[in-house]
């Protein structure tokens, strides 16, 4: 399955669960979380701090021009023409994510993949800076308690989400300067059928089946 396709594959994740949205959904937790990414990225030296900032506000116009932005609810990005989408890096970090899950199962490819961070970082692109959904159905929102306990004692207080239905599909490229990690980026995939991407997947949202677009 892993030989003679190169270096460069198109996958196409079709969900089997709603999936969620996870960017924050006001102008002012936006300030806040894209500064904070700002300053990440200059702390890890990649940037100076003005092309830090000119690239954390961009992703924060990106969304705040969006009249669905809410206090309190987080939501997904959009594309030039208001498609529902997700950032590559997003789809980069859910594959760090189903990395350092898999390194505790033995046996696994993961586990066998030392200073994993620095592989994917130096050696797995996500091609696209933006990856619209293929929306099927309409786009929806998700309400459910959040629990936390307090110096004041237990709290409850209602988390909403825009939803994308299942049965939408995501379809980007993949380029893997180490043609051996193939096998290794499949096992992600599969782990994005049990836990999902997005928001809430520890309760089963945006869970998916994969399979190779080209």
């Amino acid at each position: 399955m892993s030989e003679g396709r190169g270096n460069k594959r198109r996958v196409r994740l079709t969900f089997t669960e709603e999936v969620l949205g996870s960017q924050p959904g006001s102008k002012e937790e936006f300030d806040g979380f894209f500064r904070d990414r700002a300053v990440a990225e200059m702390v890890k030296g990649g940037k100076s701090e003005d092309e830090a900032m000119d690239a954390a506000r961009g992703e924060r116009e990106d969304i705040s021009a969006d009249e669905a932005l809410q206090r309190g609810k987080t939501v997904f990005p959009r594309t030039m023409d208001g498609r529902p989408c997700m950032y590559g890096y997003q789809l980069k970090g859910a594959f760090k994510d189903a990395c350092s899950m898999m390194r505790r199962v033995p046996g696994s490819k993961s586990s066998k993949l030392t200073a994993y961070k620095k592989a994917i970082d130096g050696t797995l692109f996500v091609n696209e800076r933006k990856v619209p959904f293929d929306v099927f159905g309409e786009v929806g929102e998700c309400v459910r308690p959040l629990r936390a306990s307090t110096p004041q004692g237990d709290r409850v207080a209602l988390a909403r989400s825009e939803t994308i239905p299942a049965g939408s599909t995501l379809t980007f490229t993949v380029t893997c300067l180490d043609g051996g990690l193939w096998p290794t980026v499949e096992e992600w995939l599969n782990y994005f059928g049990v836990r999902g991407i997005g928001q809430w997947r520890n309760s089963g949202k945006g869970t998916c089946r994969w399979e190779y677009a080209d």
